[in-house]
Protein backbone atom coordinates (compact mmCIF):
# COMPACT_ATOMS: atom_id res chain seq x y z
CA UNK A 1 0.00 0.00 0.00
CA UNK A 2 1.54 3.25 -0.87
CA UNK A 3 0.03 6.93 -1.63
CA UNK A 4 0.83 10.36 0.68
CA UNK A 5 -1.43 9.15 3.45
CA UNK A 6 0.18 5.35 3.98
CA UNK A 7 1.83 5.10 6.97
CA UNK A 8 5.04 2.82 7.17
CA UNK A 9 7.32 1.98 9.82
CA UNK A 10 11.41 1.98 8.85
CA UNK A 11 14.05 0.56 11.64
CA UNK A 12 16.71 3.76 11.25
CA UNK A 13 20.20 2.80 12.53
CA UNK A 14 21.40 6.10 11.05
CA UNK A 15 24.00 3.60 8.61
CA UNK A 16 24.57 3.68 4.84
CA UNK A 17 21.79 0.87 4.43
CA UNK A 18 18.76 2.35 6.77
CA UNK A 19 19.63 5.72 5.62
CA UNK A 20 19.02 4.72 1.97
CA UNK A 21 15.67 2.63 3.09
CA UNK A 22 14.48 5.61 4.75
CA UNK A 23 15.03 7.64 1.43
CA UNK A 24 13.39 4.76 -0.62
CA UNK A 25 10.38 5.28 1.96
CA UNK A 26 9.78 9.05 1.77
CA UNK A 27 10.48 8.78 -2.24
CA UNK A 28 7.27 5.75 -2.19
CA UNK A 29 5.15 8.85 -0.53
CA UNK A 30 4.79 7.32 2.64
CA UNK A 31 4.44 8.82 6.08
CA UNK A 32 7.48 7.86 7.67
CA UNK A 33 7.94 6.71 11.79
CA UNK A 34 11.75 5.82 12.07
CA UNK A 35 12.46 3.45 14.89
CA UNK A 36 15.61 3.05 16.64
CA UNK A 37 17.19 1.36 19.33
CA UNK A 38 19.63 2.07 21.95
CA UNK A 39 20.19 -1.93 22.84
CA UNK A 40 23.73 -1.10 24.58
CA UNK A 41 25.56 -1.56 21.52
CA UNK A 42 29.53 0.14 21.22
CA UNK A 43 28.54 2.53 18.77
CA UNK A 44 26.53 5.16 19.84
CA UNK A 45 27.45 7.85 17.51
CA UNK A 46 25.63 5.84 15.24
CA UNK A 47 22.00 6.82 17.27
CA UNK A 48 23.15 10.13 17.22
CA UNK A 49 23.31 10.13 13.44
CA UNK A 50 19.93 8.41 13.04
CA UNK A 51 18.18 11.13 15.35
CA UNK A 52 19.74 14.49 12.62
CA UNK A 53 19.38 12.28 9.70
CA UNK A 54 15.67 11.27 10.22
CA UNK A 55 14.95 14.76 11.07
CA UNK A 56 16.85 16.41 8.33
CA UNK A 57 15.05 13.90 5.38
CA UNK A 58 11.65 14.53 6.64
CA UNK A 59 10.28 11.53 8.87
CA UNK A 60 7.01 12.59 10.91
CA UNK A 61 8.49 10.72 13.98
CA UNK A 62 11.27 9.21 15.05
CA UNK A 63 11.17 6.85 18.22
CA UNK A 64 14.01 5.13 20.43
CA UNK A 65 13.28 2.42 22.15
CA UNK A 66 16.01 1.09 24.81
CA UNK A 67 17.22 -2.24 25.52
CA UNK A 68 19.79 -3.78 27.35
CA UNK A 69 20.82 -6.81 24.99
CA UNK A 70 24.14 -6.30 26.91
CA UNK A 71 22.43 -8.67 29.50
CA UNK A 72 22.39 -11.49 27.53
CA UNK A 73 25.81 -10.55 25.73
CA UNK A 74 26.87 -13.15 22.67
CA UNK A 75 28.36 -10.36 20.42
CA UNK A 76 31.29 -7.76 19.52
CA UNK A 77 28.41 -5.39 19.44
CA UNK A 78 27.03 -6.06 23.00
CA UNK A 79 29.89 -7.52 25.06
CA UNK A 80 33.06 -5.75 25.57
CA UNK A 81 35.03 -8.60 25.93
CA UNK A 82 34.95 -10.12 22.87
CA UNK A 83 36.72 -8.10 20.43
CA UNK A 84 35.17 -6.80 17.26
CA UNK A 85 37.18 -8.34 13.80
CA UNK A 86 39.25 -6.38 12.18
CA UNK A 87 39.71 -9.01 9.66
CA UNK A 88 36.99 -11.03 7.41
CA UNK A 89 36.03 -14.29 8.81
CA UNK A 90 34.35 -17.34 7.39
CA UNK A 91 31.01 -18.54 8.90
CA UNK A 92 28.61 -16.44 11.28
CA UNK A 93 30.64 -13.54 12.30
CA UNK A 94 31.28 -12.09 16.20
CA UNK A 95 29.65 -9.40 15.52
CA UNK A 96 26.29 -11.26 15.16
CA UNK A 97 23.82 -10.10 17.49
CA UNK A 98 21.77 -12.92 18.68
CA UNK A 99 18.24 -12.45 17.82
CA UNK A 100 18.18 -8.52 17.54
CA UNK A 101 16.35 -8.37 13.79
CA UNK A 102 13.43 -10.95 15.57
CA UNK A 103 13.45 -8.33 18.73
CA UNK A 104 13.43 -5.27 16.76
CA UNK A 105 10.94 -6.32 14.05
CA UNK A 106 8.63 -7.32 16.48
CA UNK A 107 8.56 -4.10 18.53
CA UNK A 108 8.12 -2.60 14.92
CA UNK A 109 5.28 -5.03 14.29
CA UNK A 110 3.24 -3.55 17.78
CA UNK A 111 4.36 0.08 16.62
CA UNK A 112 2.77 -0.27 13.32
CA UNK A 113 -0.72 -1.66 14.67
CA UNK A 114 -0.55 1.39 17.15
CA UNK A 115 -0.07 3.64 14.03
CA UNK A 116 -2.55 1.86 11.42
CA UNK A 117 0.40 1.34 9.62
CA UNK A 118 0.60 -1.35 6.98
CA UNK A 119 4.17 -1.23 5.96
CA UNK A 120 7.47 -1.61 7.62
CA UNK A 121 10.74 -0.98 5.97
CA UNK A 122 14.03 -3.23 7.41
CA UNK A 123 17.20 -2.75 5.13
CA UNK A 124 18.51 -6.88 5.50
CA UNK A 125 20.34 -7.51 2.35
CA UNK A 126 21.07 -10.91 1.13
CA UNK A 127 24.04 -9.93 -1.08
CA UNK A 128 26.41 -8.27 1.22
CA UNK A 129 24.91 -9.64 4.69
CA UNK A 130 28.49 -10.67 6.76
CA UNK A 131 26.39 -14.02 6.87
CA UNK A 132 23.95 -12.74 9.22
CA UNK A 133 21.16 -15.33 9.60
CA UNK A 134 18.78 -12.82 10.39
CA UNK A 135 18.97 -11.00 7.00
CA UNK A 136 18.05 -13.80 4.91
CA UNK A 137 14.99 -13.46 3.13
CA UNK A 138 13.80 -17.03 4.13
CA UNK A 139 13.76 -14.91 7.95
CA UNK A 140 11.43 -12.49 6.32
CA UNK A 141 9.32 -14.43 4.39
CA UNK A 142 8.87 -16.74 8.06
CA UNK A 143 8.64 -13.59 10.23
CA UNK A 144 5.94 -12.34 7.38
CA UNK A 145 4.08 -15.49 8.06
CA UNK A 146 4.34 -15.11 12.09
CA UNK A 147 3.26 -11.59 11.69
CA UNK A 148 -0.32 -12.24 9.79
CA UNK A 149 -0.59 -15.07 12.57
CA UNK A 150 0.06 -12.99 15.61
CA UNK A 151 -1.82 -9.46 14.56
CA UNK A 152 -5.44 -8.29 15.05
CA UNK A 153 -4.72 -6.51 11.44
CA UNK A 154 -3.34 -10.01 10.03
CA UNK A 155 -6.09 -11.72 11.74
CA UNK A 156 -9.01 -8.65 10.10
CA UNK A 157 -6.79 -9.14 6.77
CA UNK A 158 -5.13 -5.96 7.63
CA UNK A 159 -1.39 -7.62 6.48
CA UNK A 160 1.24 -5.44 7.96
CA UNK A 161 3.89 -6.03 5.01
CA UNK A 162 7.46 -6.25 5.89
CA UNK A 163 9.14 -4.38 2.99
CA UNK A 164 13.05 -5.26 2.10
CA UNK A 165 13.44 -3.23 -0.79
CA UNK A 166 17.26 -4.00 -0.92
CA UNK A 167 17.58 -7.30 0.14
CA UNK A 168 18.37 -8.20 -3.53
CA UNK A 169 20.97 -5.17 -4.26
CA UNK A 170 24.88 -5.15 -3.44
CA UNK A 171 26.10 -2.38 -1.60
CA UNK A 172 27.21 -0.96 -4.30
CA UNK A 173 24.00 -0.73 -5.65
CA UNK A 174 22.44 0.39 -2.53
CA UNK A 175 24.76 3.56 -2.73
CA UNK A 176 24.20 4.77 -6.42
CA UNK A 177 20.16 4.25 -5.32
CA UNK A 178 21.06 6.62 -2.27
CA UNK A 179 22.72 8.68 -4.61
CA UNK A 180 19.83 9.32 -6.69
CA UNK A 181 17.39 9.49 -3.86
CA UNK A 182 19.62 12.32 -2.16
CA UNK A 183 21.51 10.91 0.32
CA UNK A 184 24.07 12.45 2.00
CA UNK A 185 26.44 9.04 3.09
CA UNK A 186 28.62 11.67 4.97
CA UNK A 187 26.27 12.01 7.66
CA UNK A 188 25.68 8.42 7.77
CA UNK A 189 27.75 6.19 10.81
CA UNK A 190 28.19 2.19 9.85
CA UNK A 191 31.33 1.43 11.89
CA UNK A 192 31.08 -0.75 14.47
CA UNK A 193 33.43 0.82 16.70
CA UNK A 194 32.94 4.20 15.76
CA UNK A 195 33.96 6.98 18.18
CA UNK A 196 32.07 9.46 19.92
CA UNK A 197 32.14 12.00 17.00
CA UNK A 198 31.23 9.19 14.32
CA UNK A 199 34.79 8.93 13.02
CA UNK A 200 34.96 5.53 12.05
CA UNK A 201 37.88 2.96 12.78
CA UNK A 202 38.64 1.77 8.87
CA UNK A 203 38.65 -1.86 9.76
CA UNK A 204 35.83 -3.36 11.06
CA UNK A 205 33.84 -5.83 8.85
CA UNK A 206 31.36 -2.92 8.34
CA UNK A 207 34.16 -0.88 7.18
CA UNK A 208 35.11 -2.61 4.76
CA UNK A 209 31.82 -3.88 2.91
CA UNK A 210 31.14 0.28 3.33
CA UNK A 211 34.44 0.96 1.21
CA UNK A 212 34.24 -2.11 -0.70
CA UNK A 213 31.03 -0.32 -2.31
CA UNK A 214 32.16 3.41 -2.68
CA UNK A 215 35.30 1.46 -4.36
CA UNK A 216 32.55 -0.80 -6.88
CA UNK A 217 30.17 2.39 -7.58
CA UNK A 218 33.15 4.11 -9.07
CA UNK A 219 32.12 6.79 -5.81
CA UNK A 220 34.35 8.88 -3.40
CA UNK A 221 33.58 7.81 -0.42
CA UNK A 222 32.67 10.46 2.19
CA UNK A 223 33.23 8.46 5.47
CA UNK A 224 35.78 10.16 7.81
CA UNK A 225 38.46 7.17 8.98
CA UNK A 226 40.91 7.10 11.79
CA UNK A 227 43.21 4.54 9.80
CA UNK A 228 43.22 6.58 7.14
CA UNK A 229 43.68 9.90 9.49
CA UNK A 230 46.58 8.26 10.92
CA UNK A 231 48.40 6.84 7.42
CA UNK A 232 47.73 10.79 6.71
CA UNK A 233 49.66 12.06 9.49
CA UNK A 234 52.72 10.15 8.58
CA UNK A 235 52.91 11.61 5.30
Amino acid sequence: MTGSTSKAVVLFSGGLDSTTLLAKALAAGFEVYALSFNYGQRHQSELKAALKLSKDMGAKDHKVISLDLRAIGGSALTDEEIDVPEVASDGIPVTYVPARNTVFLSIAMGYAEVLGAHSIFIGVNAVDYSGYPDCRPEYIAAFQQMADLATKEGVEGESIRIETPLVDLTKAEIIKLGLELGVDYQKTVSCYQADSEGVACGKCDSCRLRQEGFRAAGVQDPTRYRVIELRGSHN
